[in-house]
């Protein structure tokens, strides 16, 4: 089953997070199919939090992929604030 979920990357104390599309089975930080967005957590001023790319990401779920809780929630944030 295809996923779209978060892979994290950034330094330590500094979480940052690629949201990706990838094989449900495949490790957190492993091997993915597509990057769709970003999410940064610790984001300040006028930095950007989340991003998606819309067109990819309803690409996807035409296709069968599915969200997960956390990528689901911060999808409603963005969608919400646009």
């Amino acid at each position: 089953m295809v996923k779209i979920r978060l892979t994290r990357g950034g330094a330590k104390k500094r979480p940052f997070y690629h949201i990706i599309v990838t094989d449900g089975r495949s490790a957190r930080d492993g091997r993915n199919i597509e990057r769709v967005g970003f999410y940064n957590p610790v984001a300040q001023g006028g930095e950007q939090r989340v991003q998606f790319d819309a067109e990819r990401v309803k690409f996807w779920l035409e296709r069968g992929a599915q969200f997960t809780d956390k990528v689901a929630d911060l999808y409603k944030q963005a969608a919400k604030a646009a």
